[in-house]
């Protein structure tokens, strides 16, 4: 079993950082290029470069009310939610569908659902 994991490329779990500027402030978030791989799928999904998505991803969390204390915690969560919602069915693997097309209260209630 953990020969699936073992023998995956090591660039997968290679971590890379990359600066950017947020609301007038450069800064850095260094992820894992696993990550960093979804992260540019799911924004070039909605037409965005990483800033973009990381920025929208950013002030949509604060607007929600959420403390983002671990910025890069939640990067992770959103890849493999991302990437399990995809397996589910609920995200079309077609990446050409952008996200943003989505029902995204339907998918969510989905999930409820399921878990009761």
């Amino acid at each position: 079993m953990c020969k699936l994991f073992i023998g995956a490329d090591v660039e997968l779990w290679t971590s890379s950082t990359k600066s950017m500027r947020m609301d007038g402030m450069v800064t850095s978030v260094r992820l894992e290029n696993y990550f960093w791989k979804a992260l540019t799928e799911i924004a070039e999904r909605d037409h965005m470069n990483i800033p973009q998505l990381l920025t929208k991803l950013y002030y949509e969390s604060i607007d929600a009310g959420h403390d983002l204390g671990n910025f890069t915690s939640f990067l992770r969560v959103c890849c493999m939610r991302y990437l399990a919602l995809q397996l589910a069915g609920e995200i079309p693997a077609d990446t050409k569908i952008p996200l943003s097309d989505l029902a995204a209260e339907d998918i969510l209630r989905s999930e409820v659902d399921q878990l009761h």
